[in-house]
């Protein structure tokens, strides 16, 4: 019983591990999502801005003035709202679709790193508790 519950509690890790991950990309994703839709609010809407960031909780938290990623994408996240609604509609466009590409960039590393790294950390984190479950057996 004792050696089950090493291996789930390991397993139990390795979700963790990868939920992180997960996180990561969604978050990522969603900011990508929003800046698509801001840039159709612009050209043909012209909804409040509220209106806008309604269905992105993390674009919403950001905004409050929460850390929603660390590193290098946070650093990017502030200066890329600090940005939004600063200028005209025109150089928003610009200014939207010239960070769209960072966007981009940045969700498609995080889906590399998520797809790569998650499954990875589940599948050693199991492995290893069925290891220390072995030797204790």
């Amino acid at each position: 019983l004792i050696l089950f519950a090493i291996v789930i509690l390991s397993a139990l890790l390795g979700v963790a591990l990868s939920a992180d991950k997960k996180k990561k990309y969604k978050t990522i994703c969603e900011f990508y999502d929003f800046n698509e839709n801001l840039i159709l609010n612009i050209k043909y809407e012209r909804k409040r801005f509220e209106e806008v960031a309604k269905g992105y909780e993390s674009v919403k938290r950001a905004l409050g003035g929460e850390e929603v990623l660390s590193g290098e994408q946070g650093e990017f996240i502030k200066k890329y709202l600090e940005g939004i609604g600063t200028t005209d509609a025109l150089s928003q466009i610009g200014y939207l679709t010239e960070m769209k590409e960072t966007l981009s960039k940045y969700r498609s590393e995080s889906e590399n790193n998520y797809k790569k790294y998650g499954s990875l950390y589940l599948k050693l984190c199991i492995a290893c508790g069925i290891l220390i479950a072995v030797l204790l057996a």
